[in-house]
Formats: C-alpha cells, sequence, structure tokens
C-alpha cells in the first residue's frame, strides 16, 4: 500500500469514527411515534381512513383485530419498502408497494381465518380492503420510500397506534350507547351503563349501531382535539 493510499484510508477512518451515530430513541425517532398520536394524526388531522373508521367500528372487538391488522401490514411493510427502496425502479414503484401491502393483507387474512373465523367472517371485506387503506399507501409512498429501515419501522408503528386509538374510541362510544355493553372475546359482555338506567326508561340507541353515527362521533372527536391542541387552530 502505497504513502497516499495509506494516508487516504486513515483520513477516511477519523471521519467515519467523527460522525456520531443517532441514537435509536433520539428526538426525531419519538417524533415518529407521538406525532401520529396527535398533532399529525392520520384520521382526525389527515383525514385518511375514514372508511374503515365508519364501518368496522360497531364492536370493539372488531375494531381492535382491525387495528392489530393495520398495525402489522403498516409495520412489516414500512420496513420491507425502505429495505427495497434503492433497487425499486421509479416507474414501478406503485405497483410494487401494492404487491407489498397486498402480500401481507392475504397474509392476515389467512391468519385471522385460521384463528379468530368469527371475527374473520365479520370483517371479511373490510380486511382485504386494507390494500387500498390509503394511510398505509401513503407512508410507503412519503416516508419509507426515502428513509432507512429503523425510522420507517418506527413511523410504521405510530402511525397505526394513531390510526388505532380513534377506532377503538368511536367503537366503544358506538358499543357503550348501541348496546349497552361492550363484548369482549372469551369474556363474554360486559354492561357499562347501570341497570337504574334502564330501569329509569333508557333504552339502547340503536342508531349509534348506523355508520352516519361513526361518522358524527368521529367529528366530535376532532372537534374536542382541536379545541384543545394549539398547533391545529387555523388562523383566520
Amino acid at each position: 500500500m502505497s504513502t497516499e493510499t495509506a494516508a487516504a484510508a486513515n483520513t477516511q477512518e477519523v471521519v467515519k469514527e467523527a460522525v456520531p451515530r443517532e441514537p435509536l430513541f433520539s428526538a426525531k425517532n419519538k417524533r415518529l411515534l407521538t406525532d401520529p398520536l396527535n398533532d399529525d394524526n392520520p384520521i382526525t388531522v389527515q383525514v385518511l381512513g375514514i372508511c374503515s373508521a365508519l364501518a368496522i367500528t360497531v364492536q370493539v372487538q372488531q375494531a381492535v383485530v382491525m387495528c392489530m391488522s393495520v398495525l402489522f401490514v403498516m409495520l412489516f411493510g414500512n420496513m420491507i419498502i425502505s429495505m427495497m427502496r434503492n433497487v425499486i425502479p421509479s416507474r414501478i414503484r406503485i405497483i410494487v408497494q401494492l404487491v407489498v401491502v397486498a402480500s401481507l393483507v392475504i397474509l392476515v387474512d389467512q391468519i385471522l381465518k385460521a384463528f379468530l373465523p368469527d371475527i374473520a367472517e365479520k370483517l371479511s371485506v373490510f380486511i382485504g380492503l386494507i390494500i387500498t387503506n390509503c394511510i398505509i399507501m401513503g407512508r410507503f409512498e412519503a416516508f419509507a420510500m426515502g428513509n432507512k429501515v429503523w425510522p420507517s419501522a418506527l413511523d410504521g408503528i405510530g402511525n397505526a397506534i394513531g390510526y388505532a386509538w380513534i377506532l377503538v374510541a368511536v367503537a366503544i362510544v358506538r358499543e357503550i350507547f348501541g348496546s349497552g355493553a361492550i363484548s369482549f372475546p372469551g369474556i363474554g359482555q360486559i354492561k357499562f351503563l347501570p341497570q337504574s338506567f334502564f330501569d329509569a326508561g333508557y333504552m339502547n340507541n340503536n342508531l349509534m349501531i348506523l355508520p352516519p353515527m361513526a361518522l358524527i362521533t368521529v367529528g366530535i372527536i376532532i372537534w374536542i382535539q382541536r379545541s384543545k391542541n394549539q398547533k391545529l387552530i387555523e388562523a383566520n
């Protein structure tokens, strides 16, 4: 090895050692997890994924299964797209993204049919529609295509949890006031309204089961969130 080559190699090593490695949970990475919960929530701020929020929030257990399915697809989809981002031709990137999300959704569907057949039957078409969930395709295109695997994984988890808490909150409200109780797998129904309410003449409000009430419930959550979060208040 020549003197110049050795000097160049030493310089590269010094430069490599001088660049600090970003902590796994740096402030920037933590924001990937926390921003989608409130400031940049995919449903209430970006207004994406509304269809599933309206359709499958009749029961809490359905909402929970849907949220776990979306978390699985978004986490592993973001990681796969991130790993492949440098070899995916730009012209066919959307097709590749669809293939990835479709493969993961089929895997989720088969697992649900094998282990939770009753819930899989109730969710049926909605599991398949995860393929067209604009939140997932949006994160693939906007984030995973331009970032490394670890930040993409955190972004997938953050957005999935941000999506999940809205769905579960809407499902809790709809099931309590629509059915008077919440169903838990293996436990049965637990009543949340006291019997005195029913003795006084209260009746379960089946209107809460209908999709329009899901839209109204989501709207109330958006109104409360925007009134509490100063970052979301738009200037006149």
